[in-house]
């Protein structure tokens, strides 16, 4: 059975200008720069192993355009 996701970034391309510091301060190295380019011509991280996310919001925390925060995801409890 698949471990289940804890935490997810969202990423606001628009924002973001392409400094990679999420990138680098991500502990669960889960961001990955990506291909594509935002409307002013920069590269912007994409969540690329969702699974490997813990939501600790490090990304977050050093983005200096404020372009990317993480989240920790509410575990779903079952009642037996």
């Amino acid at each position: 059975m698949a471990e289940p996701i804890k935490g997810t970034a969202v990423i606001v391309t628009e924002r973001c200008k392409g400094c990679c510091f999420c990138i680098q301060f991500c502990p669960s190295d889960c961001l990955e720069l990506s291909r594509q380019y935002n409307a002013k011509g920069y590269h912007t991280p994409a969540l690329v192993h969702p699974e490997d996310c813990t939501g600790c919001d490090m990304c977050g925390m050093v983005c200096p355009d404020f372009a990317i925060y993480g989240y920790k995801l509410k575990e779903e409890t079952h009642a037996c």
